[in-house]
């Protein structure tokens, strides 16, 4: 039996390449004859990046840039297609993983390390930037980016701001005539891990911006800057950043990019499996195990073991799930596509212990499969 292994990372735990090594462990613990091929994939969240570069073969170069804090460090530029494009991982610069907790403050983050990540890129000469959007600690609507390849942003009196939310709070007008030449004759397309568009209840700002540490007038202040960088945007490019389906994405530096960049905001997961070649890898899979962190009906808004189920589907295979948390009601739209859910937690425990724990439960559960499989 051929078993493909097509997982997403396990959120603040393992990434996607150790999800299948440690389910493909279990397997072969297991009393069921298999062989198992490993294919991690992902939906434009972190890892993005390093998956869409070992898939295909390319190469990393360290890159001087800024974190989100704007300290010095040192991030990889992926290229591949023989160096004509770039991979960018976003958290590889402005990622919420390389800040303490207690450094999370969004009103003094920004994209700018980003900025320089894609301004290294075109001096490569790229004519195409993928960038995966997810894992960033910001929410400064794309203009450290922005910043960073020479676009200006003004207050009332003309005076340029730090590219900064605290700054920018109070933004009147965005000079774009230095912007860098070489972007208009570059593609650039972005991997999107969410729906979400930029304002509102489900927005940038009140859906993530307390995950990346905004207190409730912190949540209040970023909206407010988000509408007036909307609104001048609007007026001074007829583009409307506001309707954009994934222009919520990584604090809506989507928004940004889409609007000043011309970027191409694409579904993460599904734009993922085609770059990636997915289909053929799936010709001699028998059955396909798939998961991440959680699996519920949100799994079904582009995150990645969806769009993997939903190929394998597409060729009638066998698709398990597994994952931390599955819902314990029966659900019709997620039974469309997996056969089988299963949480790998047997038993309740708290969520540090069971983080701590996703490997051992990761094989556990490989086991599990491959004795339930050799008795069908």
């Amino acid at each position: 039996m051929n078993i493909l292994i097509a997982p997403n990372a396990f959120k603040n735990s393992l990434d996607a390449q150790s999800v299948a090594e440690a389910i493909a462990l279990g397997l072969q613990q297991s009393k069921l004859d298999c062989k198992c091929q490993l294919f991690p994939v992902a939906d434009g969240g972190d890892g993005t990046g390093s998956l869409i570069i070992k898939h295909l073969n390319g190469a990393l170069i360290n890159t001087p840039a800024h974190d989100a804090l704007g300290r010095p460090i040192t991030a990889p530029l992926g290229l591949i297609d023989d160096g004509r494009t770039a991979v960018i991982e976003m958290a590889d610069a402005s990622g919420i993983r390389l800040l303490k907790t207690t450094e999370l403050s969004p009103m003094l983050t920004n994209t700018f390390g980003t900025g320089e990540l894609i301004k290294a890129a075109l001096d490569k000469g790229v004519t195409k930037i993928f960038i995966g959007m997810g894992g960033s600690a910001t929410v400064d609507g794309g203009m450290g980016i922005l910043h960073a390849l020479g676009i200006e942003f003004l207050n009332e009196a003309g005076e340029p701001l730090k590219p900064i939310p605290a700054a920018l709070i109070n933004i009147a007008a965005i000079n774009t005539s230095n912007l860098d030449k070489r972007i208009p004759t570059c593609e650039i397309i972005i991997l999107c891990d969410v729906d979400n568009k930029l304002l509102g209840a489900e927005g940038a700002v009140a859906m993530f911006g307390p995950q990346k540490g905004a207190t409730t007038a912190d949540v209040i202040q970023l909206d407010a800057m988000l509408v007036k960088l909307a609104a001048i945007a609007l007026q001074q490019t007829g583009k409307d950043m506001t309707t954009i389906k994934h222009s919520g994405t990584a604090g809506g530096a989507a928004a940004g990019l889409y609007v000043f960049l011309n970027a191409k905001l694409v579904s993460g997961a599904n734009y993922f499996l085609e770059l990636t070649n997915f289909n053929s890898v799936l010709q001699s899979a028998d059955i396909v195990i798939t998961g991440e962190g959680s699996i519920d009906e949100q799994t079904l808004q582009g995150k990645a073991p969806a769009a993997v189920a939903a190929a394998a589907k597409n060729k009638s295979l066998i698709v398990i799930g597994v994952a931390g948390t599955v819902p314990s009601a029966h659900s019709e739209a997620l039974k469309q596509l997996f056969d089988q859910l299963l949480s790998i937690n047997t038993k309740p425990v708290d969520l540090q212990t069971a983080l701590k724990n996703t490997r051992q439960n990761l094989v556990e559960s490989g086991k599990r499969i491959g004795d339930q499989l050799a008795l069908s």
